[in-house]
């Protein structure tokens, strides 16, 4: 044992369904923000997001490719089952976004500049490399009752995607200092940090220190999530829009267009918590025996 200083190769990390769906990932995202570099044309801070995401997704999935075909993951102080699932679900929202994102801003129409069929093209391979991580996160999640890793179940899924929400809420707030749109920035701020903390303590295999039923404590924080995100739902048209009409013209900075954004994301967030609720409450009072 003492004269072994090489890592093992495991070349079903490149071979397995999973592996495959990772090596296009990385193929696609490297395609993509190469062509949309080459056209040199994404100063605005939307296009500055969408070829972080690219980049920021090339380099983790590669690094998670390396990290196993070598078996080196085991080194790691963490939980690397629920790392890859809420990576992959990360990876997955933002591609998604920057797909929709990238084309709505930068491409015009009529689309004839060799410099728009590359960002016609760059906005295809993104589409399909969001369906690479999307075929991920389908092939990694848990079977019904299997819990062994948290973020892999619907649940913990849904973790990822109530806090990727909550961030792009932050993006677009815009808002005066009234009582009712301050209560709503406080329910975002709240549920952010809370489902944050939970994410990076199961990551960090953190969680066994917590001196209570943990799925009893997520099942009853996600009660509260869903009711504080009531408030917000009802809140935050009710008093964004009150007694203002949209502008003409109103522009993809407006602040109409923006309370619009958030009104929407805050229904879907709504729409989370409450499957999160219906999953983790069938998880910890209905299992099957």
């Amino acid at each position: 044992h003492s004269g072994r200083t090489m890592a093992t190769v495991n070349l079903r990390a490149l071979t397995s369904w999973v592996g495959i769906a990772r090596l296009l990932a990385v193929v696609l995202s490297c395609l993509t923000f190469s062509l949309v570099a080459s056209t040199g044309h994404f100063g605005s801070p939307y296009g500055t997001w969408c070829m972080f995401t690219w980049c920021f997704c090339f380099a983790v999935t590669l690094l998670v490719l390396l990290l196993e075909l070598l078996e080196l993951y085991p080194l790691l102080p963490l939980s690397w089952d629920d790392f890859t699932s809420a990576f992959s679900m990360l990876a997955a929202l933002m591609v998604f976004t920057s797909s929709v994102v990238f084309p709505v801003t930068f491409i015009r129409s009529p689309c004839s500049s060799s410099q728009c069929a590359r960002q016609a093209v760059a906005t295809t391979s993104s589409c399909f490399c969001f369906l690479a991580y999307a075929l991920e996160v389908s092939l990694t999640r848990a079977k019904p009752g299997d819990i062994s890793s948290f973020l892999s179940t619907v649940p913990g899924l849904l973790k990822v995607f109530e806090a990727y929400v909550a961030c792009l809420i932050f993006s677009l707030l815009e808002y005066e200092k009234e009582s009712g749109l301050m209560w709503c920035v406080a329910v975002y701020s709240i549920c952010f940090i809370f489902t944050l903390l939970i994410i990076i303590f199961t990551i960090g295999r953190c969680l066994t220190y917590i001196p209570c039923s943990l799925e009893k404590v997520l099942v009853g924080y996600n009660f509260l999530a869903l009711l504080m995100y009531l408030t917000a739902t009802v809140l935050w048209p009710l008093y964004s829009f009150r007694g203002r009409s949209r502008p003409d013209p109103c522009g993809t900075d407006c602040w109409w267009n923006k309370d619009l954004g958030v009104t929407f994301l805050t229904i879907f967030n709504l729409i989370a918590y409450l499957v999160d609720l219906v999953y983790s409450t069938r998880m910890v009072f209905f299992r099957a025996p």
